[in-house]
């Protein structure tokens, strides 16, 4: 099995992907839940490290700017795009995570897929366009997944 990493922008999917998976039997962890970030956003850097060192079959989604610093655990580093006239759209139909609602957290999420998507572009193993249908996204990186490494 692999530890990968599911990547992107607010509104790209992330979420949706890791429900499906577990519900696929997965073990998969949504680092947007409680208890995985600092107070800057950031990963909890011993949490993480604990969670990858323990597991070589473990699937984390999210996106935070220490999120380097655990790639060499990582077999796969997967970034999901969406135009985002559709990510918008995704955002403002949610009801289970606020961001993005205001105005302040919009012009933010437009600002990060000009300067932080290019960056997660240029460290990702692969690119996933998120309006393909969710089923044909989470095929691809259970796959991913279930790829045996020693």
């Amino acid at each position: 099995m692999a530890r990968v990493l599911i990547t992107g922008m607010s509104g790209v999917g992330k979420s949706t992907v890791i429900r499906e998976l577990t519900r696929r039997g997965a073990f998969a962890v949504d680092t947007d839940d409680l208890g995985w970030k600092d107070s800057v956003g950031d990963w909890i850097t011993e949490r993480m490290t604990k969670l990858l060192r323990a597991h070589d079959d473990v699937i984390v989604s999210g996106t935070v700017a220490n999120q380097g610093e655990f790639y060499p655990s990582l077999h796969h580093v997967v970034l999901l795009t969406a135009p985002l006239d559709v990510m918008l759209g995704r955002i403002e139909a949610r009801d289970d995570n606020p961001y993005g609602k205001s105005s302040g957290d919009r012009a933010e999420i437009i600002a990060n897929m000009h300067s932080i998507e290019p960056l997660l572009r240029a460290t990702a193993t692969l690119e996933l366009d998120a309006t393909a249908p969710i089923g044909d996204t989470v095929d691809i990186v259970h796959d991913l997944y279930r790829q045996r490494f020693t």
